[in-house]
């Protein structure tokens, strides 16, 4: 019981700190709010247009892309640490490991996931392969 004791105390420390700030700032902080204050900060240009707009399904797909082929790659990190006890069989099998990453990695490239350009030239590479 005595190591949940101490978890609980850092928990409700914490959460106190927090509602402790959040307090303070609404009090002491100063408010005059304006419309320009209030308006959604946009890197300090002014908003345009909706927020809610369609985003092309390719930002989506690249996005996913990029997280296969980075927990690919976080996948290696041991494989290098324990390289000299696993022998050649496991240089074997990371190597056969790296080219199926190879081969996934054209096998995108060639159906136009990572094309970022006219959209009539991603269409045509389609029909074609």
């Amino acid at each position: 019981m005595q190591g949940w004791l101490s978890i609980l105390i850092m928990i409700a420390l914490g959460a106190g700190f927090a509602l402790v700030s959040v307090l303070l700032s609404g009090l002491l902080g100063p408010s005059k709010p304006s419309a320009e204050k209030s308006a959604p900060y946009e890197c300090g240009m002014p908003a345009v247009g909706d927020a809610r707009e369609r985003q092309s399904v390719k930002f989506y797909l690249v996005a996913m892309i990029f997280l296969l082929f980075d927990i690919e790659v976080a996948f290696l990190y041991p494989w290098a640490m324990a390289l000299r006890g696993l022998g050649w069989n496991g240089f074997v099998q990371v190597v056969l490991f790296m080219a199926l990453l190879l081969a996934g990695y054209v096998y995108v490239w060639r159906k136009g996931a990572l094309d970022w350009g006219n959209e009539k030239t991603a269409g045509a590479r389609k029909l074609r392969t």
